[in-house]
């Protein structure tokens, strides 16, 4: 059955013919729109909006704050991004499960807050569980600036966990049911493997040389036919895609019924007064204003007297004194155990708050770093990848007899040459085949390589097995066992469903965390 949204009028045909987009080619081929600012791009995904509200699901990323008057109309939920990224990405899941239309608005928020919310947001979306993977459409306003072409001003972590999330929306999101649908004003601006996947395109006016190139080739047409960009009017629109049509067409976008809280700005004159009036409004303050307090010049204090060429000398003879290196302090193994015990508090300290599970290893580091540095721990502090193999065989949760024996550094060796992402579930695994208890269930698995998702466990436990790290088998009453035919150990049966998410405690006085 073809499900088609009614986007406007072909310019091209005579008598106004009616320009449809496929909804069911849409969610499985995903939407490109660009046009400069002012070409009528928030226009367009506002039509998109609303002819599809009532037939599918929708999430907007917005950063301007733009889309939220279609909860008014449409019935939209606006989430407002003043939230820390573990609660944004839960209500991503419950977006999911409840399948509710939503607006995530990020206006207030400076760059990398946005780029941080929205990748959050987005991960939140992609990690569903498979029984929520309903259609829905993700709608990515301004996406030069989640997935920015060159590095900018935010931080290279804020830009490669946008970037990342947006790229899994664009290439993997099809088979979650997610379509995304992005706009951006440069194609320039964006970044190459994001833009590459839409096979669906509407390309508005544009004047920059590099733009009207790049926009021709994905349109399939010559390089002379790129002057058209510049001549397009506003909601003008050149439409090329299986949703839109099998050759570029012109099309103009029809009206909306709702409206943007800023838009157009028209001229208005300016107000009659006279001259001296003006003064007073500029230079006398308001009721409402505090009347600052004038500041006084301070007189600048005389200059001291010249030195002395004795006092000069005695300077530079402490001055030569003070600058010897002092022989530096042997440790002990007194003091190395002092250390290490004090590196483990903090890392315990660190862990025992829920949300730890699930931030970056950058944002925990940085937090440990702090926290090192607070307690006054003494030498030089870990290095990263120190600071990753610490924080795996922490989050296994060996205690320190064990840690100390000989069979959990064979563990410890093994998991070194694994990959990042699946060393704290191997470690976790080795842990509970060593001490002879239970599997771990699904959610705790997740939680070790810091997600909510018991999909990802089980995602990741199949891939370790493709690779013979693990070997997986059932019990007569169906409860998991994993063996770790390296080191010849294996677990007991358990219960993957078994796991309680933990609750957050207010007191655990993380110094990174967000929100």
């Amino acid at each position: 059955m073809k499900v088609g949204i009614d986007m406007g009028v072909l310019s091209s045909a005579p008598g106004g013919s009616r320009a449809e987009l496929n909804l069911e080619e849409l969610l499985a081929t995903r939407l490109l729109v660009q046009g400069n600012s002012g070409s009528g791009k928030s226009h367009l995904l506002r039509r998109l909006l609303e002819q599809s509200a009532n037939l599918v699901q929708q999430a907007v990323i917005d950063p301007e704050g733009d889309f939220v008057t279609l909860a008014d109309k449409f019935g939209h939920v606006v989430v407002d991004a003043s939230r820390s990224e573990g609660d944004i990405q839960r209500i991503a899941a419950r977006v999911r499960q409840h399948r509710v239309s939503v607006v995530l608005s990020l206006e207030g928020l400076d760059a990398e807050a946005q780029m941080r919310c929205a990748a959050a947001f987005l991960g939140g979306l992609f990690d569903a569980d498979r029984d929520f993977w309903y259609p829905m459409l993700v709608v990515v306003d301004e996406a030069q600036l989640f997935a920015p072409a060159a590095a900018g001003e935010v931080s290279d972590e804020a830009r490669k966990v946008s970037l990342g999330a947006m790229t899994n929306l664009m290439c993997r999101g099809r088979k979650r049911g997610l379509a995304g649908i992005i706009a951006t004003q440069r194609l320039a601006k964006l970044a190459k493997n994001v833009a590459a996947e839409a096979s669906n395109f509407l390309m508005g006016r544009t004047f920059l040389d590099i733009d009207m190139a790049r926009a021709a080739d994905l349109l399939g047409m010559e390089r002379r036919q790129a002057e058209m960009f510049r001549d397009l009017e506003r909601g003008h629109f050149v439409a090329l895609g299986p949703a839109l049509s099998r050759r570029p067409l012109p099309i103009r976008i029809g009206e909306v019924e709702t409206s943007t809280r800023s838009g157009s700005f028209k001229l208005m004159p300016l107000p009659e007064q006279p001259k001296e009036d003006a003064r007073d409004l500029i230079f006398t303050p308001g009721e409402d204003e505090a009347v600052a307090r004038p500041v006084m010049p301070r007189r600048a204090p005389p200059p001291p007297p010249a030195p002395s060429t004795n006092d000069l000398l005695a300077q530079l003879a402490r001055t030569r004194a003070a600058a010897t290196p002092e022989a530096p302090v042997e440790a002990t193994e007194e003091t190395k155990a002092e250390r290490e015990a004090a590196l483990d508090a903090i890392l315990r300290e660190i862990l025992d708050d829920p949300e730890a599970a699930f931030r970056s290893v950058a944002v925990l580091y940085q937090d440990f770093l702090v926290r090192c540095r607070i307690r006054r721990v003494s030498g030089e502090p870990l290095n990263l990848n120190a600071f990753r193999r610490r924080l795996a065989v922490a989050r296994a949760g060996v205690d320190t007899a064990t840690a100390e024996g000989t069979e959990w550094d064979r563990a410890v060796a093994f998991a070194n040459d694994l990959e990042e992402d699946i060393q704290g579930v191997y470690l976790l695994l080795a842990r509970a085949a060593m001490e002879n208890s239970a599997c771990p269930p699904d959610g705790e698995i997740a939680r070790a390589c810091g997600s909510r998702s018991p999909g990802r466990a089980r995602r990741l436990i199949a891939y370790m097995e493709t690779r013979n790290i693990v070997v997986t088998r059932n019990d007569p009453r169906g409860l998991r066992i994993i063996a770790l035919p390296d080191l010849g150990w294996e677990t007991g049966p358990g219960d993957p469903n078994a796991f309680e998410e933990p609750v957050s405690s207010a007191a655990s006085g993380d110094l990174f965390a967000a929100g």
